[in-house]
């Protein structure tokens, strides 16, 4: 039998969620590196016996088939930012530190314990689809979640999907939708001792620029989740030299949206507010809508009741919207303070850790509907 000590790159999936996330955050593994963790996701799930694995790429999916009615997703994404000397962990009194701590190494290492532990048990009250998938943090072409909506949707199939990106070990429900765009202005250069002589481009601009500024956001509670947009000017460009008028100018605008509002009911939305002049260029540089809070679906309820009834939206965009894009409910729940992802000292509590994991074993053995 495998084991850590015959095998460095063998992970056993029934440690303590911990010492498994530990075990995660030691696999390097920056966005289009994820190569190693995925052989080793891939060989400890299908040593579990019982279950059906499928590898693309360097996406792994798992699955039980036990015909219980109802099937549960648990997903999250392997990849990393780039390591910025924070790899292999190290723990200072109950703060994990290391390279994807929080975003998302913990919250996948509750998702395959809890796999691991439940797929062959009698305790199991729901099937179980696992999705462990590369290259979330580059863009979304790269995306093995995105390929899997794309190319095999039926994976992603079920009654509820749970996200592990990092919430605070509670439910954030949905997520705002997000378009990007780029405004854009032409004119002629001159010196700007002879103004007269050209067009500046960046004045062409103000307009657009005054009406973002002054925009006012809506509120919106849906479920009892209150979103809040939000349109900003994230992005100026322009420019030749400082005694010349630009001949190009550009402002690039994003538009954080509540999920009340389709995707062609934003853009439309955007296209009113920004009510461009003539002349001024509109180019989408991205653009991905929301998912509603999901909290009504019946599969939700005992994850509700496990939790504590502690629920609140999400702010900003995660791959829940592809499961809310194909029908399936879905919410983010994990351990870790989402303000430490991507960053030097990225961290998460110990004890959070362990309050998912155990939160996430009641709700799929069906424990906490049964002592609500």
């Amino acid at each position: 039998m495998n084991s850590a000590a015959d095998n460095p790159a063998y992970l056993d999936l029934l440690s303590d969620p911990v010492e498994l996330t530990k075990a995660l955050i030691d696999f390097p593994s920056p966005s289009h590196e994820e190569g190693a963790i995925a052989d080793a996701i891939q060989a400890a799930l299908e040593a579990l016996g019982g279950v059906e694995v499928i590898r693309r790429g360097n996406t792994v999916v798992a699955r039980t088939h036990r015909g219980l009615g109802e099937r549960i997703v648990l997903a999250g994404h392997i990849d990393t930012v780039p390591i910025a000397d924070n790899v292999p962990h190290h723990v200072e009194g109950d703060i994990l530190w290391g390279c994807g701590s929080v975003d998302m190494k913990s919250g996948m290492a509750c998702y395959l314990h809890a796999f691991a532990a439940l797929c062959n048990s009698d305790d199991l009250a729901f099937d179980l689809t696992l999705i462990c998938y590369e290259a979330e943090e580059v863009a979304a072409t790269y995306n093995g979640l995105a390929h899997l909506e794309q190319d095999a949707p039926e994976l992603l199939q079920g009654s509820l999907a749970l996200l592990g990106e990092p919430s605070g070990g509670i439910i954030e429900a949905g997520c705002q939708g997000s378009i990007r765009v780029k405004v854009t202005a032409h004119g002629t250069r001159a010196h700007s001792a002879r103004a007269w002589l050209g067009h500046n481009a960046a004045h062409d601009l103000a307009g657009v620029l005054t009406r973002v500024a002054s925009y006012e956001p809506r509120t919106v509670t849906i479920a009892g989740c209150e979103y809040r947009e939000g349109l900003n000017v994230v992005g100026l460009t322009g420019g030749v030299a400082t005694n010349t008028l630009p001949d190009e100018a550009s402002l690039t605008i994003n538009f954080r949206f509540a999920p009340d509002r389709s995707l062609d009911d934003a853009k439309q939305h955007l296209e009113d507010t920004l009510a461009l002049e003539d002349g001024l260029e509109l180019l989408y540089d991205d653009a991905v809508p929301g998912a509603l809070p999901g909290l009504d679906a019946p599969a939700a309820q005992g994850l509700l009741d496990a939790v504590g009834g502690k629920f609140r939206a999400k702010f900003g965009w995660t791959d829940v919207s592809r499961f809310s894009t194909l029908g399936v409910p879905a919410v983010n729940f994990g351990p870790g303070d989402p303000g430490f992802a991507h960053k030097i000292d990225e961290q998460c509590p110990i004890g959070q850790i362990s309050s998912v994991a155990d939160t996430l074993m009641a709700y799929l053995s069906g424990a906490s509907s049964a002592s609500a």
